[in-house]
């Protein structure tokens, strides 16, 4: 186990059985007892997620200079499917804003514009341009595809995660 899993594992243990302080009034509805992230991710509403994500992930609170490498790891570690999952996520909510994944793959240098045919270099980028760029579909994907979240694992994301767990598990 790396230590980066060791510290994610310490802050939600942490954070699981201290004090709950809730960021607004809709975030105190959020506790549900969940057992861990896995449970957190099967068990909570689109709109519990989104809301938790919208408060822990804003680019004035972790900087992309630390985000950009995570995201990379952790789009590099999820599953393939998950991965077109995410790609195919990122195309659809960027078209609704009248961003072509044709004209993506050019302004991004991505290697293709199919997401099933992404590697995860081309998701990444996807990633971090919504990150930047788009602040609310990044959360949004994050909210529909909660996989990727459980692979972040920076020091500064971790503790944007820990203020989640503290919410899912603040009720025990």
């Amino acid at each position: 186990m790396s230590s980066s899993d060791a510290y994610k594992r310490q802050i939600m243990q942490d954070l699981s059985g201290g004090n709950v302080e809730s960021l607004d009034a809709k975030s105190t509805e959020i506790g549900n007892n969940y057992d861990n992230f896995d449970d957190f991710a099967r068990r909570s509403s689109r709109d519990e997620r989104k809301h938790l994500f919208s408060q822990a992930f804003k680019p004035e609170r972790i900087p992309s200079s630390q985000m950009e490498p995570e995201l990379q790891k952790a789009i590099a570690q999820i599953k393939p499917n998950e991965r077109d999952d995410v790609a195919k996520e990122f195309l659809k909510q960027l078209g609704h804003r009248g961003l072509k994944d044709h004209d993506l793959e050019k302004q991004l240098g991505l290697s293709t514009h199919h997401a099933s045919r992404m590697n995860a270099d081309d998701v990444s980028k996807l990633a971090s341009f919504a990150y930047h760029n788009h602040p609310d579909i990044f959360q949004d994907v994050l909210a529909d595809q909660p996989a990727l979240v459980k692979m972040l694992s920076n020091p500064l994301v971790g503790a944007a995660l820990g203020a989640i767990a503290s919410k899912w598990m603040g009720h025990r």
